[in-house]
C-alpha cells in the first residue's frame, strides 16, 4: 500500500508543495516525472479547461462547429470506461482543419461509450452531418430484405461496376483508434472464427496482412480488394496506423464477390461486389451474407454494437445508422458537363466521388456516385434511393445524347415522415 507522503506526492499540488518547501525547480521536475502516478490527467488539471481548448478559428468540420468553450470544459476531464478521452476523439479534426472535396466531420469515437459519455459533443455533430437527425428523439429503422428493391439492374454500357458496403463493430472491444493490441487480435481472433463458418457461395478464405506475400498483397490492392497502410492525415491523426500491419487482414468467398476488411477503419468493413450492373444481386448477397456472418457471430457468444437511436456504432459519426454506401462506377460524358448536375446530385440524396475514393476528385466522365445519407432510413430505403437515383441520371444521360433537354427534379425527403 503507498506510504502517506506517496499518495501526497501524487497529488494534483504537488509542485505548489515542493514550491512551498524550497525544493528547486530542477528538484521539482525530477520528483514529478519520477512519480509515475502523476499522469497526463492528473497533469491536465492543473490548467483550467480555458487553457487546453484547441484552437479552431480556421477549422471547417463538424466537430468544430459544434466544440463549444463550455462543452469543453464540461467533458474534457471525462473518460469512458476504457479510458478513452474528449482530446483523443478530436485529435484528428484538431490537426485537420478542412478537406479539399467533403466537410469532414473531425472526431471519431474510441468505444462504444463514447457516443455517450460525450454526447453533448457528438449529439450536434450527428444532427449537422445527418441533416438534421435528433439522436435524442428520433428511432433509426434497420431493413435487410432485399427482395423489396426494384428496377435494380442497370444498363452495363453506363454502369461500369456495383457494390454495397458496410461496417460492423464487436460489442465489447475498443473501437481501431482506442484499441489495444490484444483488443485488435481478439477483433481478429472473433471474426475469423466465425466466417469459417459460411458454406456455398459465401465460402471463402482469411488473409492476413502480415502474412501474405507482397505480391499477393499488391494484386488485391490494385483489384480494389484491399485496402493499404492509411495515409490520410484524417485517419492517422485518429490513431488508426498503429502497429500496422498486426491482425489486419482480408477475407473473401472463392469468387470474390463478398468480401470482409478486418480492422481497418472499424472493426469489420463488409463489401459485396461486382462488375457491372446488376446492383440487384449485389444487394442480395450483401444482406444474406450480412445476416450469416450475424449469426455466426453471436453462436460464438459476440454480437454487434448497436442501439436503436443510433442503429449500427461504427468508429466514424458519419457512418452510424446503416454504416451503408451503395455505388456505382458510371459513364455520363454528356451530364457531367450540364451546369444542373450537381443540384440533381443533389436532390436525389446522392453524392460523387473519383473512381479513386474518398480523397480524389472526380475526373473524366466516370464517377463514383452512391448514397448520401446512413443514419435515419433503412438499408432497403438507401439502396432503393441509389437505385431511382442512378436510373434518372441513366435516363438523363440518354436525352441529352438526342438532344433532348432534361430537368432538375424535386428534392427527395431524408426521413420518413
Amino acid at each position: 500500500m503507498a506510504s502517506s507522503f506517496t499518495r501526497l506526492m501524487s497529488g494534483r499540488n504537488t509542485a505548489v508543495l515542493l514550491a512551498s518547501l524550497g525544493a528547486g525547480t530542477m528538484a521539482t521536475g525530477f520528483l514529478m516525472s519520477e512519480n509515475n502516478s502523476v499522469g497526463a490527467e492528473m497533469k491536465k488539471k492543473l490548467y483550467p479547461p480555458s487553457s487546453d481548448f484547441p484552437d479552431l478559428r480556421k477549422h471547417n468540420n463538424c466537430m468544430a462547429a459544434a466544440l463549444t468553450p463550455a462543452v469543453y470544459a464540461k467533458l474534457r476531464d471525462k473518460l469512458t470506461p476504457n479510458s478513452w478521452t474528449l482530446d483523443q476523439c478530436i485529435q484528428t479534426g484538431v490537426d485537420n482543419p478542412g478537406h479539399p472535396f467533403i466537410k469532414t466531420v473531425g472526431c471519431v469515437a474510441g468505444d462504444e461509450e463514447s457516443y455517450e459519455v460525450f454526447a453533448d459533443l457528438f449529439d450536434p455533430v450527428i444532427k449537422d452531418r445527418h441533416n438534421g437527425y435528433d439522436p435524442r428523439t428520433m428511432i433509426h429503422p434497420t431493413d435487410l430484405d432485399s427482395s423489396k428493391i426494384t428496377n435494380a439492374v442497370f444498363d452495363d454500357k453506363y454502369v461500369l461496376s456495383s457494390r454495397v458496403r458496410t461496417g460492423r463493430s464487436i460489442r465489447g472491444l475498443s473501437l481501431p483508434p482506442a484499441c489495444s493490441r490484444a483488443e485488435r487480435r481478439e477483433v481478429e481472433r472473433v471474426v475469423v472464427n466465425a466466417l469459417a463458418g459460411l458454406k456455398g457461395d459465401l465460402a471463402g478464405k482469411y488473409y492476413s496482412l502480415g502474412d501474405m506475400t507482397e505480391k499477393e498483397q499488391q494484386q488485391l490492392i490494385d483489384d480494389h480488394f484491399l485496402f493499404d497502410k492509411p495515409v490520410s492525415p484524417l485517419l492517422t491523426c485518429a490513431f488508426m496506423a498503429r502497429d500496422w500491419p498486426d491482425a489486419r487482414g482480408i477475407w473473401h468467398n472463392n469468387e470474390k464477390t463478398f468480401l470482409i476488411w478486418v480492422n481497418e477503419e472499424d472493426h469489420t468493413r463488409v463489401i459485396s461486389m461486382e462488375k457491372g450492373g446488376n446492383m440487384k444481386r449485389v444487394f442480395e448477397r450483401f444482406c444474406r451474407g450480412l445476416t450469416q456472418v450475424e449469426h455466426l457471430i453471436q453462436e460464438r457468444g459476440w454480437e454487434f454494437m448497436w442501439n436503436k437511436r443510433l442503429g449500427y456504432i461504427l468508429t466514424c459519426p458519419s457512418n452510424l445508422g446503416t454504416g451503408l454506401r451503395a455505388g456505382v462506377h458510371v459513364r455520363l460524358p454528356k451530364l457531367s458537363k450540364d451546369s444542373r448536375f450537381s443540384k440533381i446530385l443533389d436532390n436525389l440524396r446522392l453524392q460523387k466521388r473519383g473512381t479513386g475514393g474518398v480523397d480524389t476528385a472526380a475526373t473524366g466522365d466516370t464517377f463514383d456516385i452512391s448514397n448520401n445519407d446512413r443514419l435515419g432510413k433503412s438499408e432497403v430505403e438507401l439502396v432503393q434511393v441509389l437505385v431511382d437515383g442512378i436510373n434518372y441520371l441513366i435516363e438523363c444521360e440518354k436525352r441529352l445524347e438526342k438532344g433532348q433537354d432534361i430537368k432538375v427534379p424535386a428534392p427527395i425527403a431524408q426521413f420518413r415522415k
